[in-house]
Protein backbone atom coordinates (compact mmCIF):
# COMPACT_ATOMS: atom_id res chain seq x y z
CA UNK A 1 0.00 0.00 0.00
CA UNK A 2 1.46 3.46 -0.71
CA UNK A 3 2.69 5.16 2.43
CA UNK A 4 0.84 8.28 0.81
CA UNK A 5 -2.87 6.96 1.78
CA UNK A 6 -2.18 5.71 5.06
CA UNK A 7 -2.32 9.28 6.45
CA UNK A 8 -5.09 10.81 3.99
CA UNK A 9 -7.75 9.93 7.08
CA UNK A 10 -5.45 11.45 9.30
CA UNK A 11 -4.90 14.74 6.72
CA UNK A 12 -9.17 14.77 6.69
CA UNK A 13 -9.23 14.61 10.14
CA UNK A 14 -6.76 17.23 10.77
CA UNK A 15 -8.39 19.48 8.16
CA UNK A 16 -11.81 18.84 9.56
CA UNK A 17 -10.16 19.86 13.20
CA UNK A 18 -8.67 23.22 11.73
CA UNK A 19 -11.80 23.87 9.62
CA UNK A 20 -13.84 23.57 12.41
CA UNK A 21 -11.58 26.07 14.51
CA UNK A 22 -11.79 28.44 11.70
CA UNK A 23 -15.03 28.67 12.45
CA UNK A 24 -15.09 29.05 15.95
CA UNK A 25 -12.31 31.60 15.72
CA UNK A 26 -15.06 33.55 13.27
CA UNK A 27 -17.44 33.13 15.60
CA UNK A 28 -15.68 34.73 18.71
CA UNK A 29 -14.41 37.45 16.23
CA UNK A 30 -18.11 38.46 15.08
CA UNK A 31 -19.07 38.09 19.13
CA UNK A 32 -16.45 40.56 20.17
CA UNK A 33 -17.17 42.97 17.38
CA UNK A 34 -20.91 42.76 18.53
CA UNK A 35 -19.80 43.43 21.91
CA UNK A 36 -17.53 46.34 21.11
CA UNK A 37 -19.99 47.92 19.54
CA UNK A 38 -22.91 47.31 22.26
CA UNK A 39 -20.13 49.40 24.79
CA UNK A 40 -19.20 51.77 22.37
CA UNK A 41 -23.24 52.63 21.65
CA UNK A 42 -23.52 52.62 25.73
CA UNK A 43 -20.75 54.85 26.28
CA UNK A 44 -22.03 57.25 23.76
CA UNK A 45 -25.70 57.18 25.05
CA UNK A 46 -24.90 57.61 28.43
CA UNK A 47 -22.47 60.60 27.54
CA UNK A 48 -25.33 62.31 25.25
CA UNK A 49 -27.58 61.69 28.67
CA UNK A 50 -25.44 63.69 31.18
CA UNK A 51 -24.53 66.64 28.81
CA UNK A 52 -28.28 66.69 28.11
CA UNK A 53 -28.90 67.14 31.79
CA UNK A 54 -25.76 70.25 32.03
CA UNK A 55 -27.57 73.07 33.63
CA UNK A 56 -25.05 75.76 32.15
CA UNK A 57 -22.39 76.45 29.86
CA UNK A 58 -19.44 75.43 32.47
CA UNK A 59 -21.34 72.26 33.40
CA UNK A 60 -21.95 70.97 29.58
CA UNK A 61 -18.48 72.23 29.17
CA UNK A 62 -17.37 69.74 32.26
CA UNK A 63 -19.56 66.79 31.26
CA UNK A 64 -18.71 67.18 27.50
CA UNK A 65 -14.72 66.68 28.60
CA UNK A 66 -14.98 64.15 31.07
CA UNK A 67 -17.42 61.96 28.28
CA UNK A 68 -14.83 62.86 25.10
CA UNK A 69 -11.36 61.74 27.84
CA UNK A 70 -13.05 58.16 26.55
CA UNK A 71 -12.56 58.50 22.85
CA UNK A 72 -9.32 60.22 22.69
CA UNK A 73 -5.89 59.83 24.10
CA UNK A 74 -5.91 63.68 25.43
CA UNK A 75 -8.84 66.11 25.46
CA UNK A 76 -8.76 70.19 26.47
CA UNK A 77 -11.72 72.63 26.44
CA UNK A 78 -11.05 76.05 25.17
CA UNK A 79 -13.64 79.00 25.68
CA UNK A 80 -13.10 81.89 23.18
CA UNK A 81 -13.14 85.33 24.50
CA UNK A 82 -12.91 87.93 21.94
CA UNK A 83 -9.45 86.97 19.75
CA UNK A 84 -8.11 84.40 22.13
CA UNK A 85 -8.84 81.11 23.06
CA UNK A 86 -8.31 80.26 27.01
CA UNK A 87 -7.47 77.16 28.51
CA UNK A 88 -9.76 75.95 31.16
CA UNK A 89 -10.05 72.39 31.41
CA UNK A 90 -7.81 69.58 30.02
CA UNK A 91 -7.32 65.46 30.57
CA UNK A 92 -4.57 63.09 29.53
CA UNK A 93 -1.80 65.19 31.18
CA UNK A 94 0.17 65.69 34.38
CA UNK A 95 -0.87 67.86 37.15
CA UNK A 96 1.87 70.30 36.57
CA UNK A 97 0.84 70.86 33.07
CA UNK A 98 -2.91 70.60 33.57
CA UNK A 99 -2.02 73.91 36.06
CA UNK A 100 -0.31 75.62 33.02
CA UNK A 101 -3.44 75.05 30.99
CA UNK A 102 -5.55 76.44 32.89
CA UNK A 103 -3.33 79.49 33.01
CA UNK A 104 -2.83 79.40 29.15
CA UNK A 105 -4.53 82.51 26.40
CA UNK A 106 -3.75 81.88 23.05
CA UNK A 107 -4.07 84.80 20.35
CA UNK A 108 -5.86 83.04 17.78
CA UNK A 109 -3.49 84.89 14.94
CA UNK A 110 -1.14 82.64 16.29
CA UNK A 111 -2.84 79.35 16.33
CA UNK A 112 -4.32 78.33 12.38
CA UNK A 113 -5.94 75.59 12.98
CA UNK A 114 -7.91 77.25 16.20
CA UNK A 115 -8.71 79.96 14.42
CA UNK A 116 -9.67 78.28 11.29
CA UNK A 117 -12.22 76.13 13.34
CA UNK A 118 -13.95 79.45 14.91
CA UNK A 119 -13.78 81.18 11.25
CA UNK A 120 -15.36 77.76 9.55
CA UNK A 121 -17.66 76.49 12.37
CA UNK A 122 -16.41 72.81 11.00
CA UNK A 123 -14.20 69.99 12.76
CA UNK A 124 -10.53 70.42 11.85
CA UNK A 125 -7.63 68.15 11.55
CA UNK A 126 -4.19 69.99 11.12
CA UNK A 127 -0.92 68.99 12.64
CA UNK A 128 0.82 69.41 15.63
CA UNK A 129 2.67 71.89 14.86
CA UNK A 130 3.37 75.27 17.03
CA UNK A 131 1.89 77.45 13.66
CA UNK A 132 -1.09 75.18 13.81
CA UNK A 133 -1.60 75.60 17.50
CA UNK A 134 0.43 77.51 18.70
CA UNK A 135 4.20 77.78 20.45
CA UNK A 136 2.55 77.18 23.82
CA UNK A 137 -0.12 74.89 23.47
CA UNK A 138 2.30 72.40 21.56
CA UNK A 139 5.25 72.95 24.18
CA UNK A 140 2.63 72.57 26.97
CA UNK A 141 1.59 69.01 25.78
CA UNK A 142 4.55 68.15 23.96
CA UNK A 143 3.56 66.74 20.71
CA UNK A 144 5.51 64.89 18.56
CA UNK A 145 6.34 66.99 15.17
CA UNK A 146 4.20 64.42 13.03
CA UNK A 147 1.51 64.16 15.01
CA UNK A 148 -2.30 65.06 14.60
CA UNK A 149 -4.81 66.99 16.38
CA UNK A 150 -8.20 67.12 15.88
CA UNK A 151 -10.41 70.55 17.15
CA UNK A 152 -14.34 70.71 17.10
CA UNK A 153 -16.31 73.63 17.40
CA UNK A 154 -18.97 74.38 19.41
CA UNK A 155 -21.53 76.38 17.85
CA UNK A 156 -23.97 77.97 19.79
CA UNK A 157 -26.33 80.74 17.70
CA UNK A 158 -24.13 81.17 14.85
CA UNK A 159 -21.04 81.56 16.91
CA UNK A 160 -18.48 79.35 18.07
CA UNK A 161 -17.77 80.48 22.26
CA UNK A 162 -15.52 77.14 22.88
CA UNK A 163 -13.49 74.33 21.21
CA UNK A 164 -12.95 70.37 22.30
CA UNK A 165 -9.53 69.80 21.29
CA UNK A 166 -8.13 66.52 21.17
CA UNK A 167 -4.80 64.14 20.49
CA UNK A 168 -3.35 60.80 20.18
CA UNK A 169 -5.95 58.17 19.42
CA UNK A 170 -9.03 60.39 18.36
CA UNK A 171 -12.59 58.90 17.73
CA UNK A 172 -13.64 62.21 15.47
CA UNK A 173 -16.89 60.56 15.18
CA UNK A 174 -17.93 60.08 18.39
CA UNK A 175 -16.42 63.54 19.44
CA UNK A 176 -18.19 65.23 16.46
CA UNK A 177 -21.30 64.05 17.38
CA UNK A 178 -20.51 64.57 21.38
CA UNK A 179 -20.07 68.39 20.67
CA UNK A 180 -22.79 68.93 18.54
CA UNK A 181 -24.77 67.61 21.57
CA UNK A 182 -23.34 69.70 23.94
CA UNK A 183 -24.15 72.96 21.47
CA UNK A 184 -27.13 71.70 20.91
CA UNK A 185 -27.69 71.72 24.85
CA UNK A 186 -25.95 75.30 25.20
CA UNK A 187 -28.26 76.60 22.80
CA UNK A 188 -31.11 75.87 24.70
CA UNK A 189 -30.21 77.23 27.69
CA UNK A 190 -32.01 80.53 27.65
CA UNK A 191 -29.52 83.67 27.32
CA UNK A 192 -29.15 86.42 30.18
CA UNK A 193 -31.36 89.25 29.81
CA UNK A 194 -29.07 92.35 28.66
CA UNK A 195 -28.47 94.88 30.91
CA UNK A 196 -30.40 98.14 30.58
CA UNK A 197 -28.97 100.64 29.46
CA UNK A 198 -29.44 104.56 30.50
CA UNK A 199 -30.88 106.67 27.66
CA UNK A 200 -31.06 110.59 27.57
CA UNK A 201 -33.66 110.18 25.08
CA UNK A 202 -35.55 107.20 24.69
CA UNK A 203 -35.31 105.31 21.23
CA UNK A 204 -38.18 104.61 19.13
CA UNK A 205 -39.76 101.50 19.69
CA UNK A 206 -38.77 98.21 17.21
CA UNK A 207 -41.57 95.87 15.88
CA UNK A 208 -40.87 92.86 17.95
CA UNK A 209 -39.18 89.76 16.20
CA UNK A 210 -40.78 86.63 15.65
CA UNK A 211 -39.00 85.10 18.24
CA UNK A 212 -40.04 87.50 20.83
CA UNK A 213 -43.42 87.24 20.19
CA UNK A 214 -43.73 83.72 21.09
CA UNK A 215 -44.49 83.24 24.48
CA UNK A 216 -42.00 81.57 26.90
CA UNK A 217 -43.47 78.13 26.89
CA UNK A 218 -43.41 78.35 23.05
CA UNK A 219 -39.48 79.37 22.59
CA UNK A 220 -39.05 76.31 25.29
CA UNK A 221 -40.47 74.04 22.80
CA UNK A 222 -38.71 75.35 19.35
CA UNK A 223 -35.81 74.83 21.52
CA UNK A 224 -36.20 71.20 22.52
CA UNK A 225 -37.17 70.85 19.00
CA UNK A 226 -33.79 72.25 17.55
CA UNK A 227 -31.61 70.10 19.79
CA UNK A 228 -34.26 66.94 18.52
CA UNK A 229 -33.32 67.66 15.24
CA UNK A 230 -29.44 68.22 15.78
CA UNK A 231 -29.14 65.13 17.64
CA UNK A 232 -30.84 62.94 15.27
CA UNK A 233 -28.85 64.11 12.32
CA UNK A 234 -25.88 63.88 13.84
CA UNK A 235 -26.56 59.92 14.73
CA UNK A 236 -27.32 59.59 11.27
CA UNK A 237 -23.99 61.06 10.33
CA UNK A 238 -22.25 59.12 13.13
CA UNK A 239 -23.65 55.16 12.75
CA UNK A 240 -24.54 55.83 8.57
CA UNK A 241 -21.59 57.37 7.58
CA UNK A 242 -21.32 55.55 4.23
CA UNK A 243 -24.74 55.57 3.79
CA UNK A 244 -24.40 59.97 4.17
CA UNK A 245 -21.44 59.66 1.26
CA UNK A 246 -23.32 57.53 -0.78
CA UNK A 247 -26.55 59.14 -0.53
CA UNK A 248 -24.88 62.84 -1.27
CA UNK A 249 -23.39 61.44 -4.63
CA UNK A 250 -25.95 59.90 -5.98
CA UNK A 251 -28.24 62.69 -5.17
CA UNK A 252 -30.36 60.81 -3.34
CA UNK A 253 -29.83 61.02 0.34
CA UNK A 254 -33.66 60.26 1.57
CA UNK A 255 -33.40 57.16 -0.38
CA UNK A 256 -30.03 55.84 1.22
CA UNK A 257 -31.27 57.32 5.07
CA UNK A 258 -35.24 56.42 4.47
CA UNK A 259 -35.46 54.20 7.73
CA UNK A 260 -33.79 56.73 9.81
CA UNK A 261 -35.01 59.83 8.32
CA UNK A 262 -38.88 58.61 8.36
CA UNK A 263 -38.28 57.32 12.47
CA UNK A 264 -36.91 61.03 13.19
CA UNK A 265 -39.96 62.64 11.16
CA UNK A 266 -42.50 60.35 13.05
CA UNK A 267 -41.29 61.42 16.18
CA UNK A 268 -41.20 65.29 15.66
CA UNK A 269 -44.66 65.38 14.46
CA UNK A 270 -46.24 64.39 17.88
CA UNK A 271 -43.76 65.72 19.62
CA UNK A 272 -43.37 69.53 18.58
CA UNK A 273 -46.15 70.11 15.68
CA UNK A 274 -48.83 68.64 17.99
CA UNK A 275 -48.35 70.99 21.24
CA UNK A 276 -46.88 73.84 19.28
CA UNK A 277 -49.04 75.99 16.59
CA UNK A 278 -45.64 77.88 15.56
CA UNK A 279 -43.36 75.15 14.86
CA UNK A 280 -41.07 75.22 12.18
CA UNK A 281 -39.90 72.17 10.73
CA UNK A 282 -36.15 71.87 11.93
CA UNK A 283 -35.28 68.95 10.99
CA UNK A 284 -36.27 69.74 7.51
CA UNK A 285 -33.93 72.20 8.13
CA UNK A 286 -31.38 70.25 9.97
CA UNK A 287 -31.27 67.80 7.05
CA UNK A 288 -31.01 70.42 4.35
CA UNK A 289 -27.71 72.31 6.11
CA UNK A 290 -25.38 69.54 7.68
CA UNK A 291 -27.19 66.57 5.68
CA UNK A 292 -27.00 68.18 2.30
CA UNK A 293 -24.63 70.66 2.51
CA UNK A 294 -27.47 73.22 1.82
CA UNK A 295 -28.21 71.55 -1.06
CA UNK A 296 -32.06 70.49 -1.28
CA UNK A 297 -31.94 68.58 -4.37
CA UNK A 298 -28.97 66.07 -2.74
CA UNK A 299 -32.05 64.68 -0.55
CA UNK A 300 -33.60 63.92 -3.85
CA UNK A 301 -36.66 63.26 -6.06
CA UNK A 302 -38.73 60.94 -3.33
CA UNK A 303 -37.71 63.26 -0.31
CA UNK A 304 -41.29 64.22 0.94
CA UNK A 305 -40.68 67.81 2.08
CA UNK A 306 -41.18 69.84 5.07
CA UNK A 307 -43.86 68.61 7.65
CA UNK A 308 -46.37 71.53 7.61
Amino acid sequence: MPSGSSTSPLRQVLENHLSQLSLEVDSLFAEARYRARGEFAGQLNQAVRRIRQAADPDEIGATLLDAAGAFATGVAWLRIAGEAAKGERIRGVPEEAAEAFHALEIPLSSAAALAGAVESRDPVIAAATPREVSDDLANLLGHPPDGRVSIFPVVVRDRVPALLYAWGSVQGPALELLTQVAAAAWSAIPEPPAPELVTIQPAPPQPASAWDRLSLDEQRIHLRAQRFARVQVAGMRLFQADAVLAGRAGRNLYDALRNSIDAAREGFRPSFFAPCSTMVDYLHLELVQTLANDDPDLLGNNYPGPMV
